[in-house]
C-alpha cells in the first residue's frame, strides 16, 4: 500500500482502495480513505475522484461514522448532474445504488428533518425513474422510512408495493431483503412466518458480506418466543463470531447482548459490553446507540434486582460503573435519544419500543451456551421442603410441628431430613420448651451426620442419649456411624477398633430380642462401610484386584449385612436401604477383585432395589459406577441406561459436580455410539453444571472440549469454534492431558478452514505440531504440520507453506509414509508454480522426486501395490495438470506445444495407471482420459481426442444416471467430441 504523501498513478489508486476496503471497519480505514481522495485529487482525472468518492462513502457507511457518508454523496451527485459522462457504467450504478443507503440512513439521524427525508425519498424516485429502474428499491426505502416513524399503516403499504415490484439491478440482494420481510413479520408478531422468510439465508442460500450476520441476530428473540432456545443458542454462538469484528453491526451486536440478558446469561452479556466500550459513545448513528443502550440498560436493571447493583461493570470510558449507576445511565440516555427521534417524526413510537424493549422480562430462565464465562449470579439454591404442617403462610411452624416432619423425613431416609433436623435445632435455640431425651439423641445424631468427618464426637454424644431414652440398639447404631466417619477421614484402623465392640453387642443384643433388624443392620453397614474403605485404601497402594485380607473380610461383612436384612427388606424401608447397599457393596468388590460382569450384575441389583424401595437417591451413586464398568465391558446399551438412571434419580439431589459428571459420561456413552446431537446436548449441560460447581477450569473446560467435537462432527463448525476457544486457554496438561489440548487446536483447525478463516486454522496446526513434535510416536506431528501447509497455502503465504511441507515431507519421510510423503512432494510442486521466474523448474524437479519415490516403493503386498500404483497414476495426472497450466501468457506457440506435449506424456502415464486397476479406478481413469483428450484437441490430434471422449461414454454406457460423477464425464465427453468434429 502506498505510504501517505505518496503520489500514485491510477492503477496504483484503485489497488490501494481495494486494499482498505479489505481492512476491517473503522476509523482507521475511513482515515485511509480520506488520504485515498486527497491522492485521487491530484491526478485529474474526475473518474479517480469519482472513484474514490464512493470509495470513501462506502467505508463510511460500514463504520461508527455513518453520519458522514452525506457529504461525498452529494458531492457526487453534483459531479453527476454537472457531468454525467465523467462516470462510467459501474460508478453510475454504484451513484443510484448508494441513493438507498442515503435516503434510508437519514431516518437514523435525527437533527435531518422528516420533510428532508420525503425530499430525498422523492428525489430517488424521480432518478430511478429517469434511469429505468423498477420501484422496487424505492417502495423498499419507503418501507424503512414509515417503519422507523412509527407510520406502520404506510409501512405496510410501502411493503405491498415493494414485493409487487419487479426485481433489477437496484434492488437489495436476496439476503438483505428476506432480512427486512423477516423483521417486518416478527414485529407483527408473526414470529413462525418471520423464521420461514429467514431460512433461505440461514442455510446459507442467500449470504452477502452482512448476512446471515443479521439475520441471525434478529432470529434469537422470535426463535425464543417460539420456544426454540436451542436453535437461538446456536443462531447466538454462529452470529456473534460474524458479528464481532464488524464495527458498523452495533444494532446487531446489541441483539446480541439482549439475548444473554434474556436468557439468564448476565455474565456473558457483561463480557460483551467490554469487548466494544466505543459502542457506549460512538455517535455516528444515533439509532444504533440507542438501541445499545437500550439493552445495556435491559443488563443492568436486570443485574439490580437481582442484587448486584453494586458491581463493577464495563461502562463508558473515563470512570467506573456500578451496575445501578449504569442502568440509570443508560436509560436516561437511551430515552432522551428516542426522544429526539419522537420530536422530529411527531410520534412517541420510538420512545415506546425502546421502554418496552428496556423493560422485557427474561424468556428462559437458564439457558446454556457451552462458552466459559466468570459468573456473576449465583446458582439459585434448590429450595427447602416445604413442611408438612398445618401452619399458616404467615406463621412459623411450631417445635413439634417442625420434629413431626424431621421425622417424617428421616423415616423415608430423604436426602433432606438433616436439613430438617437442622431447622429442629434452630428452632429449639430459640424455644423455652424442652425436648425429651429422645428427641435431642435423634437431633444430635443428624447434626453429626451433617458434619461428616467432623462429627465423631457428637455420634458418641447421640449414643449416650439413645442410651439415656432406653434406647441400646440406636446407640450402638450411632456409635457404628461414629466409626465410619473416622474411615472416612482416613483412620481405618481405629474406624475398625471402635467398631468392633458395637458390632459384637449389637449382635447378641439382637439374639436376645433388645433390639431390632433395624438398629442391627445399621452397626452391620457401618462396618462393612470401614471394610470397604479398607479396601479402597489398599487399592490405591497396590493396585485394584490385589487379593488381599482386606477384600475377604470386607465381602463377609457385606453377605453377613444381606443375610441379615434381606429377609425383612420388604418390611421396612431401612432394612430395605441395607439390603441393597449390601448388594451394591458386593458389586464394589467384584469390581475390585477384577471380575467386571459380576460387579455390573451386582451394581444393578442394588440399585434396582433401591429403586424399588422408594431411594431412588441412593441409587445415584452405584448408577453411576455401574455406568464405567459397562463402559469397561463395551455394554454401551447398559451404560446409557446406568447413565441416564443415575441422572433421573439424582436430579433433584445431586450437587453441580455431581450433576456434571454424569452428563459427561452420558455424553462421552452417546458420542462413543455416534450419536452426536444428544452427545452434544449432554455435553452443553455438564459444561454448565461444572461452571456452577466451581469446576470451571477442570471439569468445564473438558466438557467444552467435548462439546466442540460433537458440534463439529454435526458440522456446526462455528458454533464448534466459539466452544473450542473458550475451552483452550482453561486445558492444561497437567490436569486434561497435552493430547486433549492438541486435540483441540486440531478441530478449531478443522472449524476455521471450513469458515474460511484458513490463516487462524494454519496457526492452531502448528501450535498443535509444536506440542506433538515431542511425542514418541510423530505421525500425529507430520499430519498437523501437513495441514498447516495446505492452510497457508489457502491464506496465499506460500513461503510459510512451503516451509511447513517440507517439514511435513521430512517426517513422512522418517515415519516410512511413502503416501505422505508424495503427497507434500506434489503440494509443493503446485505451491513452486505460483511463484514467479523459476518455479516451474522447482516444479517439475519436486514432482519428479515424487514419481522416483513411487518407483522406488517396495510393496508389502497386492493391497499395498495397488495403493501405490494408484498414487504413481495420481502424480502423473497432476504432473501433467501442473506443466499444462504453466503455460505463460507470452508463450509462442512452439513453447505451449512443447508444454502442452509433455503434459500429455504424463497424463498418458495416469490413464495407463488407473486402466490396469480396473473398476476400482473408473472415475479416476476417466478423468485423466478426458484430461488427455483436451490436450490431444489443442494438439490438433482430433481423431486420438474423440476416440478419448468415445472410451469414456463407452466406459459409463451401463453407468447411474442418477451418478453426479457420471453425469459430469458423459457431458464432457460429449463436448470433446463435438470440439473434436468442429476442428476435424
Amino acid at each position: 500500500m502506498s505510504r501517505t504523501g505518496e503520489n500514485m498513478d491510477f492503477d496504483a489508486l484503485r489497488r490501494a482502495m481495494q486494499e482498505n476496503y479489505e481492512q476491517p471497519e473503522g476509523p482507521a480505514r475511513n482515515a485511509r480513505a480520506e488520504v485515498l481522495l486527497a491522492e485521487a485529487e491530484k491526478l485529474n482525472i474526475p473518474l479517480a475522484v469519482i472513484e474514490a468518492l464512493g470509495h470513501q462513502l462506502k467505508v463510511y457507511n460500514y463504520s461508527s461514522e455513518k453520519d458522514r457518508m452525506f457529504v461525498p454523496f452529494a458531492r457526487l451527485l453534483r459531479m453527476w448532474d454537472e457531468h454525467p459522462e465523467d462516470f462510467d457504467e459501474y460508478e453510475t450504478h454504484s451513484l443510484h445504488w448508494v441513493f438507498k443507503w442515503v435516503s434510508s440512513g437519514m431516518v437514523g439521524q435525527p437533527h435531518v428533518p422528516l420533510a428532508s427525508i420525503e425530499k430525498w425519498l422523492g428525489e430517488m424516485e424521480h432518478r430511478y425513474r429517469l434511469a429505468g429502474h423498477s420501484e422496487r428499491a424505492v417502495r423498499s426505502t419507503e418501507f424503512t422510512v414509515a417503519r422507523s416513524i412509527g407510520d406502520l399503516a404506510r409501512a405496510e403499504r410501502a411493503y405491498t408495493a415493494w414485493l409487487a415490484a419487479d426485481r433489477d439491478s437496484m434492488a437489495d440482494c436476496h439476503a438483505c431483503e428476506l432480512h427486512d420481510q423477516g423483521w417486518w413479520r416478527a414485529e407483527q408478531g408473526s414470529d413462525a412466518e418471520a423464521l420461514e422468510l429467514w431460512r433461505p439465508v440461514l442455510e446459507g442460500e442467500y449470504t452477502c458480506a452482512h448476512e446471515p450476520h443479521a439475520v441471525l441476530a434478529s432470529s434469537l428473540v422470535p426463535l425464543l418466543r417460539l420456544g426454540r432456545p436451542d436453535e437461538a443458542r446456536a443462531h447466538h454462538l454462529r452470529g456473534f463470531r460474524l458479528v464481532r469484528p464488524m464495527e458498523s453491526m452495533r444494532g446487531a451486536y446489541a441483539d446480541h447482548v439482549e439475548f444473554c440478558v434474556l436468557t439468564g446469561n448476565e455474565a456473558r452479556a457483561l463480557e460483551l459490553l467490554a469487548e466494544r466500550p466505543a459502542y457506549f459513545t460512538d455517535a455516528g448513528e444515533p439509532r444504533s446507540r440507542m438501541d445499545f443502550l437500550a439493552v445495556v440498560a435491559l443488563l443492568t436493571d436486570r443485574l439490580t434486582s437481582l442484587g448486584l447493583g453494586a458491581q463493577t461493570v464495563p461502562g463508558p470510558a473515563g470512570r467506573t460503573w456500578t451496575a445501578a449507576e449504569l442502568a440509570a445511565h443508560a436509560r436516561v440516555e437511551a430515552l432522551s435519544l428516542a426522544g429526539r427521534f419522537d420530536e422530529r417524526n411527531g410520534t412517541a413510537y420510538v420512545s415506546g419500543r425502546v421502554r418496552e424493549r428496556m423493560d422485557q422480562p427474561p424468556l428462559v430462565e437458564r439457558l446454556p451456551l457451552g462458552i466459559r464465562t466468570t459468573p456473576t449470579v449465583a446458582a439459585p439454591a434448590r429450595p427447602a421442603p416445604a413442611p408438612s404442617t398445618d401452619a399458616t403462610a404467615d406463621s412459623e411452624p411450631d417445635l413439634a410441628a417442625l420434629l413431626a416432619e424431621a421425622r417424617r423425613l428421616s423415616a423415608a431416609l430423604h436426602p433432606d431430613s438433616v436439613a430438617a433436623w437442622a431447622a429442629v435445632a434452630e428452632a429449639e435455640a430459640a424455644d423455652d420448651e424442652d425436648l425429651t431425651p429422645r428427641d435431642r439423641a435423634e437431633l444430635t445424631d443428624h447434626e453429626a451426620m451433617g458434619l461428616g468427618p467432623e462429627g465423631v464426637e457428637l455420634f458418641a454424644r447421640a449414643a449416650e442419649l439413645y442410651e439415656a431414652a432406653g434406647d441400646p440398639g440406636e446407640a450402638l447404631a450411632a456409635r457404628a456411624r461414629g466409626a465410619y466417619v473416622l474411615a472416612l477421614s482416613g483412620r481405618t484402623r481405629e474406624a475398625l477398633a471402635a467398631v468392633s465392640e458395637p458390632y459384637e453387642r449389637v449382635l447378641a443384643l439382637y439374639a436376645e430380642g433388645g433390639t431390632g433388624v433395624q438398629q442391627a443392620a445399621s452397626v452391620l453397614v457401618g462396618r462393612a462401610r470401614i471394610l470397604l474403605q479398607r479396601v479402597h485404601e489398599a487399592a490405591e497402594v497396590n493396585g485394584a484386584g490385589d487379593g488381599t485380607e482386606a477384600l475377604a473380610a470386607a465381602e463377609t461383612a457385606a453377605r453377613e449385612l444381606l443375610a441379615l436384612a434381606e429377609p425383612e427388606a420388604g418390611n421396612d424401608v431401612l432394612v430395605a436401604s441395607r439390603a441393597a447397599e449390601a448388594q451394591a457393596m458386593l458389586g464394589e468388590l467384584a469390581a475390585h477383585a477384577g471380575d467386571a460382569e459380576r460387579a455390573a450384575e451386582l451394581l444393578t441389583r442394588g440399585s434396582e432395589a433401591f429403586v424399588a424401595a422408594g431411594l431412588p437417591w441412593f441409587a445415584v451413586e452405584y448408577e453411576a459406577r455401574l455406568t464405567g464398568i459397562a463402559r469397561h465391558l463395551g455394554d454401551a446399551e447398559a451404560a446409557e441406561r446406568a447413565a441416564r438412571g443415575a441422572l433421573e434419580h439424582g436430579a433433584d439431589f445431586l450437587e453441580p459436580t455431581g450433576h456434571a459428571q454424569l452428563h459427561l459420561q452420558l455424553a462421552e456413552i452417546l458420542g462413543a455410539t455416534g450419536r452426536f446431537g444428544p452427545a452434544a446436548d449432554h455435553a452443553l449441560e455438564a459444561s454448565h453444571w461444572a461452571d456452577e460447581g466451581g469446576e470451571g477450569a477442570t471439569l468445564g473446560a473438558w466438557a467444552r472440549h467435548q462439546l466442540g467435537g460433537f458440534l463439529l462432527r454435526q458440522g456446526h463448525w462455528a458454533e464448534a469454534a466459539e466452544v473450542l476457544e473458550s475451552a483452550l486457554p482453561e486445558l492444561s496438561a497437567q490436569t486434561h492431558g497435552d493430547g486433549a489440548i492438541v486435540q483441540t487446536h486440531w478441530w478449531l483447525g478443522d472449524c476455521l478452514t471450513e469458515l474460511g478463516e484458513h490463516r487462524e486454522a494454519a496457526e492452531h496446526w502448528l501450535q498443535a505440531a509444536e506440542i506433538a513434535r515431542h511425542w514418541p510416536e510423530q505421525h500425529d506431528h507430520a499430519m498437523l504440520a501437513h495441514l498447516a501447509a495446505e492452510a497457508l497455502g489457502h491464506a496465499e503465504l506460500l513461503p510459510e507453506a512451503e516451509q511447513a511441507y517440507a517439514r511435513a515431507g521430512g517426517l513422512w519421510r522418517s515415519l516410512g509414509n511413502v503416501h505422505g510423503l508424495i503427497r507434500s512432494l506434489r503440494a509443493r510442486a503446485w505451491l513452486a508454480v505460483r511463484e514467479e521466474g523459476s518455479g516451474l523448474d522447482t516444479a517439475r524437479e519436486l514432482m519428479g522426486e515424487a514419481v522416483r519415490v513411487c518407483e522406488d516403493e517396495v510393496p508389502e503386498d497386492d493391497e499395498a501395490r495397488a495403493q501405490l500404483v494408484a498414487e504413481l497414476a495420481q502424480t502423473h495426472r497432476q504432473f501433467g495438470d501442473l506443466v499444462a497450466r504453466s503455460t505463460p501468457d507470452d508463450a509462442d506457440d512452439e513453447a505451449i506445444h512443447a508444454l502442452f506435449e509433455e503434459a500429455l506424456a504424463h497424463v498418458t502415464l495416469a490413464v495407463a495407471g488407473f486402466l490396469s486397476l480396473g473398476e476400482d479406478a473408473l472415475h479416476s481413469r476417466t478423468g485423466a482420459q478426458l484430461a488427455a483428450g483436451w490436450l490431444e484437441a489443442d494438439l490438433e490430434h482430433p481423431g486420438w481426442a474423440a476416440a478419448r471422449a468415445r472410451e469414456v461414454l463407452a466406459a459409463y454406457a451401463e453407468g447411474d444416471g442418477a451418478n453426479e460423477t457420471v453425469v459430469a464425464r458423459r457431458a464432457e465427453a460429449e463436448r470433446l467430441l463435438r470440439a473434436t468434429e468442429s476442428t476435424a
